[in-house]
């Protein structure tokens, strides 16, 4: 699970993000980045700046499909929406824990509702693509969530009133086509879990744009705890419905669900901080490729050729749409 990175860099291919990091954009130097800065900048002195921030992009691409198969085990046997809210409830745990310092600070904001917004959106994608992942391969629910750069560009056009030129817009048309591919609507392999990926890809294009309104002026560790706090308080309510108590390996694992992804933003923070976004967008398409690891490895999943072909078709398009923003950028 990407986040926009600033605001001239909003539609661009991102990595799989129901976890991906809130405002992303922060300089090296702003406040609240502190814990690791020193060893970051030491590493990226060694390596160069561009070749570090591709390095913890990778680590960071390569946590969130840890969680994503880490959710798949749990709910084979637990409520999607439990699952949903031990991935919130832990990050809010051990965030407030590693940041209880700073708390006064950094839950200051002028941004209440559209804090609000945002969480709920990305709950929204989350609830989403965990639900997918009780019916579906790793992979292939990844591969169809990668239409979520598509959706962004969309919703640029009709919420933010962007331009977007015919060649654009036919990269847009062939990522869907590629991910009708692989949900292949009429066919007799066709269930209604396939379409929960998109609809995760279209929360998060969402929240992604609700993002954008935030601005630079925004901490991003204020971002980060806020999405994690309104989506616990949100699940918090409806998880009772839907409980099932887990047993102790379960339980273990939901506890520490949320460090997994906290660590994997706050690497994607830092990456984000050392290389520019155009350059790490499509870094996000290996996930395709951890996800088919964890999925054949764990799971035993293989993607059909179908899922291979559609893959191969989304990420096409989305490389030519981030291409064509590269070059109207340039």
């Amino acid at each position: 699970m990407t986040d926009p990175i600033k605001r001239e860099d909003l539609p661009q291919a991102a990595p799989f993000a129901p976890d991906a990091p809130d405002a992303a954009a922060a300089p090296l130097a702003r406040p609240g980045l502190g814990i690791g800065i020193a060893r970051v900048r030491e590493i990226g002195q060694r390596l160069g700046p561009e070749s570090s921030g591709i390095v913890l992009m990778l680590a960071a691409i390569f946590l969130f499909t840890v969680m994503d198969a880490c959710a798949k085990h749990l709910v084979q046997t637990q409520p999607p929406m439990q699952v949903v809210w031990a991935r919130y409830a832990s990050q809010t745990f051990w965030g407030f824990l590693v940041f209880a310092p700073r708390l006064r600070t950094l839950l200051k904001t002028r941004n209440y509702g559209l804090q609000a917004l945002r969480s709920g959106l990305l709950f929204g994608a989350t609830f989403c693509f965990f639900m997918a992942l009780e019916a579906l391969p790793i992979a292939e629910a990844i591969a169809v969530f990668e239409v979520a750069p598509l959706f962004i560009t969309i919703l640029a056009v009709l919420v933010l009133g962007e331009q977007v030129g015919p060649r654009r817009m036919m990269g847009v048309v062939a990522g869907f086509a590629g991910a009708l591919i692989i949900i292949r609507p009429g066919a007799e392999v066709f269930s209604w879990s396939s379409l929960l990926p998109m609809g995760a890809a279209f929360f998060y294009a969402a929240y992604s744009i609700a993002t954008r309104f935030l601005g630079p002026s925004e901490n991003p560790l204020t971002s980060f705890l806020y999405t994690s706090l309104f989506g616990t308080v949100a699940a918090t309510f409806i998880v009772p419905f839907y409980w099932a108590t887990p047993s102790a390996g379960n339980g273990a694992l939901m506890f520490g669900f949320g460090i997994i992804g906290g660590i994997g933003q706050y690497l994607m923070i830092l990456s984000l901080s050392l290389a520019p976004a155009s350059l790490l967008a499509p870094i996000g398409y290996a996930g395709l490729i951890f996800g088919t690891f964890w999925g054949f490895m764990i799971f035993g999943e293989t993607p059909d050729g179908w899922t291979v072909a559609g893959a191969l078709v989304i990420v096409g398009a989305g490389l030519y749409v981030w291409a064509r923003e590269r070059r109207r950028g340039a």
